[in-house]
């Protein structure tokens, strides 16, 4: 007797390769999407999250805009991911205030990009100087307007 087993769909992949993940938040949506990532895409997102697990401990995790937000509760959020044809972005919310400067610029006046391309190697040490950096100032509030003060939860 034959039995039926249902596959999980595989979430559908946007313009670029970009995974379409519903809206919500915690660890599960943002595995989810980091499952979905595109061939070489997905290991960049695994170490970026695990980097980023390491260096803010209790951090927050949402999927938003079909993209991860980490953030620190109630401070708001200080860097996305999102997937494109032939990279990977980071965005860093108030990238402006991080030093070194992060080298992609942006058109919004705080925000500073890295692009991590296939066969770049990334520099760990420089990205979770950023991550603690970013994680340990006002983040972004997600547009509602709410300010959030400085804190001093990430591990040095």
């Amino acid at each position: 007797m034959p039995t039926s087993k249902k596959r999980a769909a595989r979430p559908a992949l946007l313009a670029g390769g970009n995974p379409q993940i519903a809206k919500a938040d915690g660890d599960a949506p943002v595995r989810a999407y980091i499952a979905a990532m595109p061939g070489w895409k997905s290991d960049v997102g695994r170490r970026l999250d695990a980097l980023i697990v390491r260096t803010v401990p209790g951090v927050r995790k949402a999927v938003k805009w079909n993209s991860p937000f980490y953030g620190v509760e109630g401070e708001g959020w200080f860097l996305s991911l999102h997937c494109f044809t032939k990279y990977v972005k980071v965005a860093f919310f108030r990238g402006t205030t991080l030093r070194p400067v992060p080298p992609g610029a942006s058109k919004h006046q705080d925000v500073r990009y890295l692009d991590i391309r296939e066969d770049d190697r990334l520099d760990e040490e420089q990205m979770a100087s950023w991550i603690r950096q970013a994680a340990s100032i006002s983040g972004w509030d997600g547009g509602s307007g709410a300010t959030a003060g400085p804190r001093s939860r990430m591990k040095t």
